[in-house]
């Protein structure tokens, strides 16, 4: 069995964390480039990981503090699962990995690092990222920077609301996507849409 060995994770387990709760004060601070904030929807925005399993490895965040995903609103799920698509359609492009983890960690026995304010993780997979080095070394090769991921994916997720907002209008006529949706409000955040495949005729 492969394991995705992160002992460099244990700085951050072990240092003086920040009071507050980070998934607040981040995006409420609005740097979004120091803090790595990638996208802000309107219930939920897109930020990297500080201390990364892999290169690339983004979290999908709601703004209103919960720890309970039955607490989240139907607009609150709809835009994080539109998210967490758009991550993995970027990822794929920008960095070509061979597949995803993805998934939520609810409680701290579950392994959320914060256990108050839930939080979904896309992590980028290639085969051989489980190698020597790491569990051997406790050294993780990341071939890119923090900084110079963040302007690398920043330039595809500032083009989301631009795409998005150009087809909304065109999707909204669709029959199919009249099944889906009563009316445009329904949905709190329309990227997906941009690049949204279905078995429904394509408009012209």
């Amino acid at each position: 069995m492969d394991t995705l060995w992160a002992p460099w994770r244990i700085e951050y387990i072990k240092q003086a964390k920040e009071p507050g709760c980070i998934f607040c004060t981040k995006p409420a601070q609005r740097q979004d480039k120091e803090n790595f904030i990638l996208y802000r929807g309107k219930t939920s925005f897109i930020i990297m990981n500080f201390y990364p399993y892999n290169n690339g490895h983004l979290m999908v965040v709601p703004f209103r503090h919960t720890s309970d995903i039955s607490e989240l609103n139907r607009d609150e799920r709809l835009e994080m699962m539109d998210l967490l698509s758009t991550c993995k359609e970027i990822l794929k492009a920008a960095v070509s990995p061979h597949g995803f983890n993805i998934g939520m960690n609810l409680g701290e026995v579950a392994g959320a690092g914060v256990k108050d304010h839930l939080h979904f993780h896309i992590v980028p997979r290639w085969n051989g990222d489980t190698n020597y080095m790491p569990i051997c070394g406790h050294t993780k090769v990341v071939s890119e920077g923090l900084m110079e991921t963040w302007e690398s994916l920043k330039k595809s997720f500032d083009k989301l609301d631009t795409n998005a907002f150009k087809t909304i209008g065109r999707f909204t006529n669709n029959k199919c996507f009249k099944k889906i949706s009563k009316s445009p409000g329904e949905l709190s955040q329309p990227p997906i849409l941009a690049s949204a495949k279905s078995s429904c005729a394509q408009p012209a």
